[in-house]
């Protein structure tokens, strides 16, 4: 946002904090309730915001907590959004209320430089403001993830970012299997992955369709040189309708019976492990046939996110 806002936004802390001394550190409603009219808050906002700051107890935890409702108010509407939206942020993500105006600053500073150009960045805190609450090492962490392991590019990183932030909060372990189920056992490559916005779903809606596809001959995974037997969907398609060629009531009746499915497999291979030196010895090459050693990373790799689920 431009300058002359952000002055007028810190004129509002400053305002705040002058009278909060001349009232021995007492925030008052009036006051309160002014400072967020004049931000842009209409009446029933401001009084909304102006109850959330005097559920503190006591007069220093209310001043404390004005303090810091304003601060998160200013770094919301310097960063471009309007006053609706930084209600529902703040409705979504109580969190943010407690979060450094440095903080704000270098996350958001963070996540231009991963591409989030102006527009995508306000979309994003907008659909999902913990964003906001994720530490910068955090962020930088899962980057590095994202692109040595799965090896996305640059821009790839930053549209499933933008199309999947919450994908900085998950447990990578889980996060390089769902990658490796996609890539080699249903052959999608990082393109289509990104494309089709993949890493919005769980694992266990990706790996239900896929098999449910696969058992009804309807998908085939590709060979070593990307190809198949029969044409495989794309996956931009209507899935029952158009893909499965099934009713919801038969897909219903699936996902149960993989449910029982998986259950039984997760207990076959912790028997597995259980037989073996290590964790990592209790598996048969000769199980996974032409899939090779990729397939055999994806299998471990799927053993030590059930362990620890």
């Amino acid at each position: 946002m431009s300058p002359p806002l952000a002055g007028r936004q810190t004129s509002l802390i400053l305002h705040h904090r002058s009278s909060s001394t001349h009232s021995q550190v007492t925030p008052t409603t009036e006051l309160l309730v002014r400072s967020f009219l004049d931000m842009g808050f209409t009446d029933t906002q401001a009084e909304l915001l102006n109850d959330t700051v005097f559920k503190a107890k006591g007069s220093a935890a209310a001043a404390a907590a004005a303090q810091q409702t304003l601060s998160a108010l200013t770094a919301l509407l310097v960063l471009g959004l309007n006053p609706s939206s930084v209600l529902k942020a703040l409705e979504k993500c109580p969190e943010l209320y407690h979060v450094k105006v440095s903080e704000f600053n270098q996350r958001i500073s963070n996540l231009r430089k991963l591409g989030l150009v102006e527009g995508s960045l306000q979309r994003v805190v907008a659909h999902y403001p913990q964003i906001l609450t994720i530490p910068v090492k955090r962020v930088k962490v899962v980057v590095l993830f994202i692109r040595e392991k799965c090896l996305f590019t640059v821009q790839q990183v930053t549209d499933i970012l933008r199309d999947h932030p919450a994908v900085l909060q998950e447990d990578l372990d889980q996060l390089e299997y769902k990658f490796q189920y996609v890539y080699f056992r249903m052959g999608v490559k990082q393109a289509e992955i990104v494309r089709h916005k993949l890493f919005r779903y769980t694992l266990e809606e990706v790996r239900q369709r896929h098999c449910f596809l696969e058992r009804r001959g309807l998908y085939q995974t590709p060979d070593k040189k990307g190809q198949t037997f029969i044409e495989n969907p794309k996956l931009s398609q209507t899935y029952l309708a158009h893909i499965a060629l099934a009713t919801a009531e038969e897909y219903d009746i699936f996902g149960k019976m993989m449910e029982r499915e998986w259950q039984e497999e997760d207990e076959e291979w912790r028997e597995r492990d259980r037989g073996a030196d290590g964790a990592d010895e209790g598996y048969d090459d000769e199980d996974d046939g032409e899939q090779g050693d990729e397939m055999e990373a994806d299998k471990s790799s799927y053993y030590k996110r059930k362990k620890r689920s």
